[in-house]
C-alpha cells in the first residue's frame, strides 16, 4: 500500500504533518477528513525523485536519505528490533517516529508501506537504490529466504561499521598532511607576491647588482603576480578535463592500472580494494547468497576498475568450474594472501569465515601502511616548507647584508 505524506488542520487550527498509508491520495485525504483533520496537501512518499522503472533516484542536488554513517546506525536499530522478535512492520514504525529528518522518515515509511503490501523488505530496499546498494539488499534478500533476517541485519551493520572505520583511519591519516601542504602553499604565495616585492622596493634605486637568489626571488615573484591567475585557471580546466576523460571506460581502466604500480600509494590502493572485495564477499556467502552472485555483488564495490575487471574475469572462472582460489590466485592485482585464505576456507568449509579473517588482515595492513606513510610525511613536508621559507628570508636578507658591506 503506497504512503503519503501530509499536512493538515486540525480542529484546533494548529497544523499537523505526518504519513498515512492509503491505496490514491483520494483515499488518504477522505481517511484524513475521517479524523476530523482538513488535508491541504498531500503527496506521494518518495526517498527522490521517481525514475522511469519505477525506482527512486537520489533528491535534488544529490541529498540522500542515508549516509554511511546514518546507514550503519540505522542497519543496527533495526537489527536489534527484529533480533528481539518485534514483527518488522513494527519494527520500522518505530524507527520512522524516532527519526528526526525528513527525507529518512518518509524512506522508512514507504518501506513500511510496501511491506504492508505484501511485499519482502529486500524489494521494498530496491525500489530506492539511491539509499540501499545492491549488495546491502541482496544480503537482506538472503537472509529473509533463510529466516534469520536479524542475524543477517547485525552481521550487516557489522560490515558497514568495519568499512566505515577504515575508511575514516585513511581519512585521518591523510588530513594532516593535506593540511600542511595547504597552508605551507599559502604562506609561501603570500611571501613570494607580497612581503619579497615590497622589501625589494628598498633597493630598486641602488646601482649595485642584487644577489642572484634576491633577482631569481624577484623573478619568480613578478611571474606569479602577473601569470598566477591564468596558472590556476589552467590547472582547474585541466583538473576538469582530466576527471572528464576518466569518464571514458578505457582511459579510466588504464589509470586505475596505471595507479596500481605507483610505488606507496599503489599498493594501498590494492590492499583497500582487496579487504572490501573480502568482506563483502565474505558477508554475502555468509548469508547464504549463491557464490556466483557474490561475487558479481562483491566485485562491484570496486573503485578501481582494473581490479573490478580481474574480480570479472575471476568469475567467469568461477562459472567455468575453477575453484575460487584458483581463480584468484591467477589475479597478480590482489595479494596472495586473499588466495591462500580462499584456499584454506575451501578445503575446511569454512569460505566464510575464512575470508572475513583475510579481510580483517588486509584492513590492518592497509591501516598500518597508511600510518607509516602520514608518519614519514608529515616532517619531510615540513622540511620543505621550511627550506622554501628559508630562500624567502635569504633572498630578503642578502641585499641587507651587502648594503651594510658598502656602507663600511
Amino acid at each position: 500500500m503506497p504512503a503519503y505524506t501530509f499536512e493538515a488542520l486540525q480542529v484546533d487550527g494548529k497544523t499537523r504533518k505526518g504519513v498515512v498509508e492509503a491505496d490514491t491520495a483520494k483515499a488518504a485525504r477522505a481517511l484524513l477528513r475521517g479524523q476530523s483533520l482538513v488535508p491541504l496537501q498531500v503527496d506521494p512518499v518518495s526517498g527522490g525523485e521517481l525514475a522511469a522503472d519505477g525506482t527512486q533516484r537520489a533528491g535534488r542536488w544529490g541529498a540522500r536519505a542515508f549516509n554511511s554513517t546514518q546507514l550503519a546506525i540505522w542497519t543496527r536499530q533495526l537489527a536489534g528490533l527484529v533480533g528481539s522478535g518485534l514483527p518488522l512492520e513494527r519494527s520500522l514504525s518505530a524507527l520512522a517516529d524516532e527519526s528526526d529528518d525528513v527525507r529518512q522518515r518518509n524512506l522508512i515509511a514507504s518501506l513500511r508501506a510496501e511491506v504492508n503490501a505484501g511485499s519482502s523488505l529486500a524489494k521494498a530496499m530496491a525500489l530506492h537504490p539511491a539509499a540501499f546498494s545492491p549488495v546491502y539488499t541482496a544480503v537482506i534478500a538472503a537472509g529473509e529466504q533463510g529466516g534469520d533476517l536479524g542475524t543477517v541485519l547485525e552481521r550487516l551493520a557489522d560490515d558497514l561499521e568495519e568499512r566505515q572505520a577504515l575508511r575514516s583511519k585513511l581519512i585521518g591519516a591523510a588530513l594532516y598532511p593535506a593540511i600542511v601542504t595547504g597552508a605551507a602553499i599559502v604562506i609561501v604565495i603570500f611571501l613570494v607576491t607580497y612581503v619579497v616585492p615590497q622589501v625589494a622596493t628598498v633597493f630598486t634605486g641602488t646601482k649595485h647588482s642584487l644577489p642572484w637568489l634576491t633577482s631569481a626571488m624577484l623573478t619568480i615573484s613578478a611571474w606569479v603576480r602577473d601569470y598566477g591567475w591564468y596558472a590556476l585557471g589552467v590547472l582547474v580546466v585541466g583538473f576538469i578535463g582530466f576527471r572528464l576523460a576518466l569518464r571514458n571506460p578505457a582511459a579510466r581502466l588504464r589509470f586505475d592500472a596505471a595507479w596500481l604500480e605507483l610505488p606507496l600509494v599503489g599498493r594501498l590502493a590494492r590492499g583497500y580494494n582487496a579487504a572490501r572485495f573480502a568482506s563483502t564477499l565474505a558477508m554475502l556467502v555468509g548469508a547464504g547468497v549463491p557464490i556466483l552472485r557474490s561475487l558479481q555483488a562483491a566485485s562491484e564495490t570496486l573503485n578501481n576498475q582494473a581490479m573490478r575487471a580481474d574480480a570479472e574475469d575471476a568469475l567467469v572462472m568461477v562459472r567455468e568450474g575453477a575453484p575460487l582460489a584458483s581463480a584468484l590466485s591467477q589475479k597478480k592485482r590482489f595479494p596472495g594472501l586473499l588466495a591462500m585464505f580462499a584456499r584454506l576456507g575451501e578445503q575446511t568449509g569454512q569460505l566464510p569465515l575464512m575470508l572475513q579473517r583475510a579481510a580483517n588482515q588486509l584492513s590492518a595492513e592497509v591501516q598500518r601502511r597508511a600510518m607509516q606513510l602520514a608518519t614519514v610525511l608529515e616532517p619531510v613536508l615540513i622540511l620543505a616548507m621550511g627550506v622554501i621559507v628559508m630562500m624567502i628570508v635569504l633572498a630578503v636578507m642578502l641585499p641587507i647584508i651587502q648594503m651594510n658591506q658598502w656602507v663600511k
